[in-house]
């Protein structure tokens, strides 16, 4: 079902492009046929384009920008609208693997990452065996496509040691307690939170429960190069592009990162949370 309607969010997008690409000739006032000659195009590709029947290569969306002339507006109104589906098709044709491959690409593309999570620890900082659950648990999914995607995961960390790139992660410390697979597994996951703390391009914070709340923190979100957006829902990632989304979730992020606690007193409050399991791996296993 999930994957059902992902497809059919993709389709939509076909069409809502093919409408902006036939909207935008229209107000060049040129036919297909002549949209076909001036970007050099084979007609039949426009008129599929259109239709919202073909998603067009890269070469044939610059023809087709400059065959029509567009401002910055709507050459951005269309990299809006190309960057979506094509990251949904790379996600839809190689599973959970083509999504974190995706997602490893986007990663190191980026220079400044910032990372608000209320509810599990970000992706860059999981361990594998964290990383591995995180795609599996709740999910009808193939083991095999899991592992690999894991594995793409943990790898894509390595952009952490690029002392000219920032991070910048907060998370509440739900995010911290909330464990998967067993108690063992969180401490091996906060003694690699405290060595990431470490770093000194890398900004880490907590948000204790011990401090009231600056607001509901409804969902996660990673923000890159201040331009883009991703929220990580049930359903599969949805990308926010607009300034006014991009505004909000900085100010959220800004607002419980001020509430959080960084450096040594981070790093207290996470060895009290780790006491904590291991008395709690103590009981299970009594």
């Amino acid at each position: 079902m999930i994957r059902k309607h992902i497809v059919e969010d993709r389709r939509d997008r076909l069409r809502a492009l093919g409408e902006l690409f036939r909207q935008l000739r229209k107000d060049a006032g040129l036919t297909g046929k002549e949209l076909a000659q001036r970007a050099g195009v084979a007609q039949p590709s426009i008129s599929r384009i259109e239709t919202g029947q073909l998603l067009p290569t890269p070469e044939t969306v610059d023809r087709l920008c400059v065959a029509l002339g567009l401002n910055d507006t709507d050459h951005g109104r269309l990299d809006a609208l190309l960057l979506r589906l094509r990251d949904e098709v790379a996600r839809l044709k190689d599973g959970l693997a083509g999504r974190e491959a995706a997602d490893a690409a986007r990663v190191r593309s980026a220079q400044r990452v910032v990372s608000f999570q209320p509810a599990m620890i970000p992706a860059l900082l999981q361990t594998a065996e964290y990383a591995r659950l995180a795609l599996v648990v709740g999910r009808d999914v193939d083991e095999d496509d899991a592992a690999s995607a894991a594995a793409s995961r943990v790898s894509a960390q390595a952009v952490l040691f690029d002392a000219g790139r920032e991070f910048a992660f907060v998370l509440t410390e739900g995010a911290v307690r909330t464990w998967p697979g067993s108690p063992s597994l969180m401490l091996a996951q906060l003694d690699r939170l405290v060595q990431v703390s470490t770093l000194p391009h890398v900004r880490l914070g907590v948000v204790p429960w011990t401090v009231p709340a600056p607001g509901f923190p409804l969902h996660g979100f990673t923000i890159y190069d201040g331009t883009t957006s991703v929220v990580e829902a049930l359903t599969g990632d949805v990308t926010h592009l607009d300034p006014g989304d991009i505004t909000m979730h900085m100010e959220t992020f800004d607002a419980f990162a001020a509430a959080a606690v960084y450096g040594d007193e981070l790093r207290d409050l996470l060895g009290e949370i780790a006491a904590d399991f291991r008395e709690l791996a103590t009981k299970l296993d009594v």
